[in-house]
Order: structure tokens, then sequence, then C-alpha cells
């Protein structure tokens, strides 16, 4: 059974995946303008709506690991469980949000097991729960094991296990952008091109390929190069990179969860119970 700490750190969550949601233009992916095949509002209500349907699942996640105490195998294999019937629970409520899911549940689970750890520290439990294996994941191959079977790529598994380097990366680009008096929006936005212009997209390559990976890594630069979103050369090279994926079709799905997670640590500490101790 969750509990209050629980809950709350579930809601914090949801609302840096709803938070990363609004933001706007995002290159490639879905968020609050209306343009037709763009990203109609009832996409976008449909994809709020699925957010708030992982906070039972995320605070689970969040219980599993306040029991268990530490970042066993057992909680791995619990995580991997409550995971695949939240999946399921979001799907009947509209779908998206599969890559958050994980990003996020393993990010709450490190929060939980670490109350009033931040940035790197949370990051580093989370890899030492995603280095045990799922004992009772599906044998059958995901579309990005696929993928990162194929050209290499670290995928989801990957990030996890390397402790979230893009979320880290995120974080950084948050306080950077900051640190020159950037407003909140154009810090978000430039923490998800720093993402962009170096993931590995593993839904990105099934789409576009290599080609298609390198093209979006470098226009997610090329706007950073230009000086980021908050100078108008930056929003200029935003604009016209938006433009072109939009009309290639191209999505960089990973990007957003990554982004979220990190929204997420940034909100930390919230309000938990007494620390538990992790093993070494």
């Amino acid at each position: 059974m969750s509990s209050r700490e629980d809950e709350t750190l579930a809601r914090a969550a949801v609302a840096a995946l709803t938070g990363q949601l609004e933001l706007t233009p995002k290159p490639g992916l879905p968020d609050p303008r209306d343009l037709g095949a763009r990203a109609t509002r009832q996409d976008l209500c449909s994809l709020r709506w699925s957010a708030k349907a992982l906070t039972p699942g995320l605070a689970a996640m969040a219980a599993a690991a306040r029991r268990i105490g530490r970042p066993t195998p057992e909680l791995r294999t619990e995580l991997g469980a409550i995971g695949r019937f939240t999946e399921h629970s979001v799907t009947l409520a509209g779908g998206g949000h599969r890559g958050a899911l994980w990003v996020l549940g393993f990010l709450v689970a490190a929060a939980a097991l670490e109350p009033g750890a931040k940035g790197s520290e949370v990051a580093a439990t989370a890899k030492r729960i995603a280095t045990h294996p799922d004992r009772r994941a599906p044998r059958r191959p995901s579309r990005g094991s696929s993928m990162s079977a194929k050209y290499g790529a670290a995928g989801a598994r990957g990030e996890a296990r390397a402790g979230f380097p893009h979320v880290r990366r995120a974080l950084d680009a948050l306080a950077a952008s900051r640190s020159v008096g950037a407003s909140e929006p154009y810090a978000r936005l430039d923490a998800l091109l720093t993402v962009m212009s170096t993931l590995q997209d593993t839904e990105l390559l099934y789409t576009a390929g290599p080609h298609g990976l390198r093209h979006v890594q470098a226009g997610a630069r090329g706007v950073l190069e230009a000086g980021g979103t908050a100078t108008e050369a930056g929003r200029a090279a935003l604009a016209a990179f938006d433009d072109d994926l939009h009309t290639r079709a191209w999505s960089p799905r990973g990007t957003g969860g990554l982004l979220a997670g990190a929204l997420f640590v940034d909100s930390l500490p919230v309000v938990v119970s007494s620390p538990i101790r992790v093993a070494a």
C-alpha cells in the first residue's frame, strides 16, 4: 500500500511529465499548438489524461522501493511487474508515455530509497536498481531492443544502466540556462535540445534510420550553437528545425521522457518519510 510520501513522489513525477508536454515549440513532438496534423488539442488532451493514469503505478513503485529498502534484484523484478501493469492501464487511458513511465519509474523508486537526495545521487541509485535483470520480463524483443541490437544504440535499458546520463545532461543544461537569466520555458527547451543533440533515440532509428538520427542531432546542436532558445537567432533556428521535423514526420520521442525525468529530479527533494539507508 502506498503512503502519502509515495503519492507525493508520483504526483511530482506526473507534474514533471505534464510540464514537458506543455512546452512549445518542441521539434517533432506534440505540444499545445493546434496546427492540424502537427498536434491537435484532442491529442494533447489524451496525452495529459494518460499522464495522470501513471500516478497509481508510480506510487506503487515508490512504495515497493520503500518497503524493500535496497536496490536489490527483488526490487528490480517488482518494478518490472508494476510497470507492465501500468502500461496496460495507460493504454486504456489513451496510450503514450511508455518510455517516460520507465524513466520516471526508476527515478521515483530511487528517490523513495534516498529521501532528500537530488541530481546525480538519484541517478546513481536508479542505476543500481536498473543494473539487475528483470527476471520476469517477456522474452519477445521490443522495437527499442531490436534497434539497440542492430545499431549498437544504448536504448532505454542502456540509459538506465548507465545512470541516466541524458537526465544529468538535461539538469546541467537547465542550471546553465537559468544562470544566465533565461526564463524557465527557454531553459527547459534548451535542456530538451541538449538531450536531443546526443541521444541515440531508438524510436527515431526505427522510423528514420541512422541518417535521420544524425540529422536530428545536428539540428538540435544548430539551435544551441545559434545561442539557444532565449536568443532571437536561436528561436529562428528552432522554428526552422521544428518545421523540418514535422515535414519529415520524424519524432524523437525518447527525448521527452528523459526531459520529464530531469524535471522530476530537479523538483526534489520533496516531503518524504525518514531516510532509508541503501546498502552499498
